[in-house]
């Protein structure tokens, strides 16, 4: 019996090709666009879609959406305004995957009584020991593994990855042969639900009288002396030098977001530098939890290159990371994700920076 692949469908050239080439393997395709910026809808069910992803007659497939826009509100926009609120930079792609894209692909596939799920997300798995590991994907500059981190065993034992093997030129050479519409699409690295990817904009109509209420806080220095005020503290990031309005002997970078006093520190460009962080939430793809300290190499952002530590679990879920050499402008809310050559170990959210001296 032919196997069927719900794959999730975004619009853009990537889901389409991964979509293609599985029915070139022989699939039976059925595609899924998740709907997550529509008006709620209650009771989110499967309905067709009227989208064509190919010219080609031998790569159409049928596709039906799913009305998410409830759930995402509820589990991204609203961390997305928490953690800026909170005084730490969010990353609503990493939690978006987690828990709308794999949850509405894995539901989807149940109802459409599919086997697996594939998205063109550019990694790679496979199984070992009874286990599914989760893998870079081969072209470096598209590898998007950083982002999914959060999958369990249960997600990625039923997902494949089309693309994971291919560079983007190869993909956009394969769109062409396809007959693919979004062939030539430009990608998109801004924020899907933040217009002209202004958040200090969107958060001021997001959160009513957030303005009136963070606003005038104190900028202070190292040893704490008041260099200014602010016009509010989720409005600045770490590492952040342009438009903090103060003058001084030499460039001030924010250092940290003190939210409960509502203040922003600054300090010198090494004051950034830190070799210790802790992180929570932590997820370790291939057990269950991390026993003991384990060597590893790391990173805190996407474009980040990925450096020795050393990861040492505490309670609850949380870790000690401890870089061999500094990291430099760590965000607390950031993601650092763990690599032992291509294999991703796992991750967590960056929850406390201790910054050296």
């Amino acid at each position: 019996m032919t196997e069927t692949v719900v794959v999730g469908i975004s619009g853009g050239v990537d889901s389409a090709v991964a979509a293609c080439l599985l029915m070139k393997q022989g699939y039976r395709v059925l595609g899924l666009n998740i709907r997550i910026l529509d008006t709620p809808d209650e009771h989110p069910s499967l309905a067709p879609s009227p989208l064509l992803i190919s010219d080609h007659a031998d790569y159409q497939f049928p596709v039906f959406s799913l009305n998410l826009s409830a759930r995402f509100s509820q589990e991204v926009i609203r961390y997305f305004q928490a953690d800026y609120l909170a005084g730490k930079t969010p990353n609503p792609c990493m939690v978006c995957n987690k828990k709308i894209k794999w949850h509405g692909l894995l539901e989807g596939a149940r109802l459409l009584g599919a086997e697996r799920i594939a998205t063109g997300h550019y990694a790679r798995t496979a199984s070992l020991d009874g286990r599914v590991r989760l893998y870079k994907g081969l072209d470096p500059q598209k590898d998007q593994s950083y982002f999914l981190w959060m999958l369990s065993q249960n997600d990625l034992n039923k997902t494949c990855f089309p693309l994971g093997e291919l560079a983007k030129e190869k993909v956009r050479e394969l769109a062409r042969t396809f007959g693919v519409r979004a062939a030539e699409k430009k990608e998109s690295q801004e924020i899907c639900f933040v217009p002209h990817d202004d958040y200090c904009r969107y958060l001021e109509l997001a959160v009513p009288g957030l303005k009136e209420k963070v606003a005038g806080g104190d900028i202070v220095d190292e040893n704490g002396k008041v260099l200014g005020k602010h016009r509010g503290y989720p409005f600045y990031t770490i590492g952040q030098r342009r438009g903090l309005g103060l003058s001084s002997t030499e460039p001030l970078y924010v250092t940290a977001l003190d939210q409960e006093n509502n203040c922003v520190h600054t300090g010198n460009k090494s004051s950034l530098d830190t070799r210790s962080l802790t992180v929570s939430g932590l997820n370790w793809i291939n057990n269950k939890s991390l026993d003991e300290p384990v060597e590893a190499f790391g990173k805190i952002r996407y474009r980040d290159r990925e450096t020795p530590c050393t990861i040492a679990p505490l309670p609850d879920g949380q870790a000690t990371i401890t870089f061999h050499t500094a990291k430099h402008a760590v965000a607390p809310g950031q993601a650092a994700v763990f690599y032992h050559d291509e294999e991703v170990l796992g991750g967590g959210f960056i929850s406390a920076v201790n910054r050296d001296r």
